[in-house]
């Protein structure tokens, strides 16, 4: 009888039209255990994507709002809060969120969970902001526009709308008359914050961009388009944008220097990818040249040693020889593995194991490896999940051989495990460098590595990469908490096997 109680009231929640979320005050960071239809709906999000998460993961970037400090300080008093709050959909897409939360006690008043209710108000937002638009064009509309003028800049803004690239529109003063969807998509910003603003002032003065300036006040005025002018600039919210810009005065009414139109086109992921790309070869020609110039040495000594006069060290020589070829055979199999895994072609040996036992196997292995580190390990799921165990094991060993690598300075390494709704979530936190905001973006993506990484530890750049798509291939998820200074935590769930069968 209860559990089709629960199974109607779950049902209940599912169709309702708001989303609903429910967290775990007891467990650390009060992570997400339960999500409607609705909520997958309103994030873009599955299912699989939000369980585990704290719901701070919507606002992405956009740290900055004081709604985030009115949640969390009604959290920490166990008090119910009504917000509207900027959260951006797993897209990037920014929506607007009427979010309220309310505790959930227990018989001796401890606050054990809380049920979040949210609803997408983006379009009352953009309706209010039509409005007082209207009011204010309708008004303008009276003293200075004529109706031929009105049909041209609606012509004009019709066509800026349909391209795939970032357009803006200036008057001769630089105030920003339009800007199109995928300029508003890529920058972040809103119409009510770009136009009717000077360019220059655009983001609290984000785009005060010394060759921006000398394009438009030394260059244009000649009335010469400028093609493909390249300029790289860092925006606090998104981080460096390698930008090409076209620019061209259009003629109106007879007149030049009327308007100014400008087109972006964002080549910062085409930079970054030429560049991870030469880092590779580079890093990868070096990484597999010193083991074959060490076995090259060692064997040509080895040619001209008799074992019989010296045969010590004609042994130790063998022995080096293998331990090149060991590490050489490593580095093959790592870039097979990413070679494997772009092309689709991984196999997996799905079998039923215990993850609690898992995780210790790798733990007590890499304290007898590196006995100068204490790996700490805490909780217990008393779960089995399906899945290629050696390919969980590897993904447990990289994320513990990370934190060790990139925590110089501590020998602690903190292994957690825990079930969070049908998943098991497995966090591994160290004490290092940590990881700025743009970094933790790309993280996982293949071959890359930070730039101070990069000049102090080796690497190729695909264990991350490995391990991401190991874990997507299981169902889960993987993702990284950190902020610099203040090291990192991975986590990733994987799902629970049920009924004791593959299904």
């Amino acid at each position: 009888m209860i559990n089709e109680n629960l199974d109607i009231y779950l049902q209940a929640l599912n169709s309702a039209n708001s989303g609903i979320i429910i967290t775990d005050n007891l467990q650390p960071d009060n992570p997400i255990i339960y999500c409607n239809s609705a909520f997958e709906k309103i994030s873009g999000y599955s299912t699989d994507e939000i369980i585990g998460h704290n719901c701070r993961f919507l606002q992405a970037q956009d740290r900055s709002q004081a709604e985030r400090q009115l949640l969390k300080d009604s959290i920490r008093e166990g008090k119910e809060c009504k917000v509207e709050i900027r959260n951006y959909r797993k897209n990037g897409q920014l929506f607007w969120n009427e979010l309220l939360i309310s505790p959930v006690k227990n018989e001796e008043g401890l606050v054990t969970h809380f049920i979040g209710v949210q609803h997408d108000v983006t379009e009352r937002k953009r309706v209010e902001y039509e409005l007082r638009e209207e009011k204010t064009y309708i008004e303008e509309k009276v003293r200075e526009r004529t109706k031929e003028i009105m049909v041209k800049e609606a012509f004009l803004s019709s066509i800026i709308q349909t391209v795939r690239e970032s357009l803006l529109v200036l008057d001769s003063n630089y105030v920003v008359l339009s800007a199109n969807n995928h300029f508003l998509s890529t920058f972040k910003v809103t119409q009510e914050e770009t136009v009717g603003k000077v360019l220059f002032e655009l983001g609290n003065h984000q785009w005060d961009i010394d060759p921006l300036k000398d394009l438009l006040t030394k260059i244009l005025p000649t009335n010469n388009p400028v093609t493909d002018y390249e300029v790289e600039h860092h925006f606090q919210h998104i981080g460096k944008k390698v930008m090409l810009l076209n620019a061209y005065r259009i003629e109106l009414e007879g007149q030049y220097k009327d308007r100014i139109l400008i087109a972006i086109e964002d080549i910062t992921e085409k930079k970054e990818l030429d560049r991870r790309k030469d880092d590779f070869l580079s890093i990868a020609s070096h990484e597999l040249k010193t083991p074959l110039t060490t076995i090259k040495s060692l064997i040509q000594l080895l040619q001209r040693m008799d074992p019989a006069k010296n045969p010590e060290k004609f042994t130790t020589s063998l022995d080096k020889v293998s331990v090149y070829i060991e590490k050489l055979n490593k580095l093959i199999s790592k870039l097979l593995d990413t070679s494997k895994i772009h092309s689709g072609n991984i196999e997996l040996h799905m079998e039923p194991f215990e993850i609690d036992k898992t995780v210790q196997d790798a733990i007590d292995n890499l304290s007898v490896a590196i006995p100068g580190h204490h790996i700490s390990f805490s909780g217990c799921t008393n779960a089995t999940v399906i899945g290629d165990e050696m390919q969980i094991l590897q993904v447990i060993n990289n994320l513990i051989s990370n934190a060790i690598k990139y925590a110089p300075g501590s020998k602690n390494v903190e292994v957690y495990i825990n079930n969070v709704g049908n998943f098991v979530k497995i966090s591994v936190k160290d004490y290092g460098m940590g990881i700025n905001h743009q970094d933790k973006i790309k993280i996982f993506e293949r071959f890359f590595r930070a730039s101070d990484i990069q000049k102090k530890y080796p690497g190729l750049g695909i264990g991350l990469y490995v391990s991401h798509e190991i874990v997507v291939n299981h169902k889960g998820t993987l993702w990284v908490e950190s902020e610099i200074g203040e090291g990192s935590t991975f986590n990733f769930t994987l799902p629970i096997m049920k009924n004791n069968n593959y299904g």
